[in-house]
């Protein structure tokens, strides 16, 4: 009996590890995060052949989770790209990350980071099949012995397009933008050119089987996502929506932990009926979101109309935001994309966490406020969700005002100066009315 099934059925036993260290980041008792382990509304992805992971918690009332989406391409990107790539999201505060190559060396890629991810890794199986023989070559066969070889690995979670059948295809092809997801569109083909059905969904047992023995949760993609905003909470997506439902429930009479991912481009006046209705439909299942993007006409900046749907998202019941970076729709992220796209959707997540009351939440901003009066520029970098870019920023307005680096201490910042700085004089005034008060 796996550890996970065990804390499935709350017998107090087994996952203990992973459930006390959790409970402590969360602020909850173990037996909280216990009972929803047990029910399905938390997952702790966890392999048990992933031996340096530090384990997170994913459900809609623990804080909110963001994953960043690493891995190589065709045309670009290396072993060690990729684990610059690691460390930066993991530095700059992802939860989990995703190894999405679709290259040459995705075996050496994905163990090397298994080997330096202290956080959750997932994958999507489907992206090595094909990589690896082509899309014609799709079976249950090659399925589940890609599957068994990342899981030995130590992959902690994985995606899956399980709920796109071939009967939804024709749904998905009425839209402007079609099947935008990578694995759904690879699926969707294949299932059209060979008349079977998708091998995910047919062989689903048999993926719970691995799942159960290795401890991995299952993700179950959305591979009829809407891509734009003309094509979002149609028929295809909810019909998808509907088997995710179905297979939600089996992973849990299984014992294999399970979230669902969710919709892409969305409008912000639709993004809470799709948190509610995911709930509806999932049995309150994590709900893992690609942003949305609340916008479409903003390449460049799509992890700013990403976040903006992420931080609505979460606030609606989202457990995971997986984050989108500037150059989302335009090519392979590089480092610094990485980073800005982490840091969008750390903020995304945190401010929700705020408007949601999560224990301790708001702890981070009082602190930055305190030093804010305190004018401690050092807490205040610390304090940062980018400490590396708040401190930049400074020591940047510091040599265009003057050059002199002896301001850095000063009791003011070159936005206002010292004669119109609020909190300056703001401190000024209570110290004299404190004063005042005590003669």
């Amino acid at each position: 009996m796996t550890q996970m099934t065990e804390a499935r059925k709350a017998s107090g036993g087994g996952f203990t590890p992973q459930i006390m260290r959790v409970a402590e980041r969360e602020r909850r008792t173990p037996e909280f995060i216990r009972e929803r382990v047990a029910d399905g509304r938390i997952v702790i992805p966890a392999n048990r052949m992933h031996t340096n992971l530090d384990p997170c918690g994913i459900g809609r009332e623990l804080t909110t989770k963001i994953n960043a989406n690493i891995g190589n391409s065709a045309l670009s990107g290396c072993p060690g790209e990729e684990a610059a790539k690691l460390r930066i999201a993991v530095k700059y505060g992802a939860d989990t990350v995703m190894d999405l190559s679709t290259g040459e060396n995705i075996t050496e890629i994905r163990r090397r980071l298994i080997s330096l991810s202290t956080v959750p890794v997932g994958t999507v199986p489907v992206y090595e099949m094909v990589a690896r023989e082509g899309a014609s070559s799709i079976s249950e066969e090659l399925v589940l012995r890609v599957m068994r070889e990342q899981a030995e690995q130590g992959v902690d979670y994985m995606t899956i397009h399980a709920g796109l059948l071939s009967r939804l295809v024709p749904l998905a092809l009425k839209r402007k933008l079609g099947i935008v997801s990578r694995g759904g569109a690879l699926l969707a083909a294949w299932m059209k050119e060979t008349g079977k059905e998708n091998p995910f969904y047919t062989a689903f047992d048999k993926i719970l089987s691995i799942c159960l023995e290795y401890d991995v949760t299952l993700s179950l993609g959305d591979g009829l996502r809407p891509g734009c905003l003309a094509d979002a909470s149609d028929e295809a997506q909810f019909a998808e929506l509907d088997v995710l439902g179905e297979l939600t429930a089996r992973c849990r009479a299984a014992g294999v932990q399970a979230m669902v991912e969710g919709p892409g481009h969305i409008p912000v006046d639709q993004i809470e009926m799709n948190m509610l209705r995911e709930r509806e439909k999932c049995a309150d299942a994590p709900f893992y979101i690609l942003g949305p993007v609340v916008a479409d006409c903003a390449p460049g900046y799509d992890h700013i109309t990403a976040a903006m749907g992420g931080l609505l998202g979460a606030y609606y019941g989202a457990a995971m935001l997986c984050y989108v970076t500037p150059k989302e729709h335009l090519g392979l992220p590089n480092p610094d994309d990485v980073r800005q796209g982490v840091a969008a959707f750390k903020i995304a997540a945190h401010a929700a966490d705020i408007g949601t009351h999560k224990p301790g939440a708001r702890e981070r901003d009082d602190a930055m406020s305190d030093a804010r009066a305190r004018f401690d520029w050092e807490a205040q970098f610390s304090l940062a969700i980018d400490p590396d870019r708040a401190r930049a920023g400074r020591e940047e307005a510091i040599r265009e005002s003057s050059g002199e680096s002896s301001l850095h201490g000063t009791e003011f910042c070159t936005m206002c100066g010292p004669e119109f700085c609020s909190v300056r004089l703001s401190a000024k005034l209570k110290k004299e009315n404190a004063t005042a008060a005590a003669q």
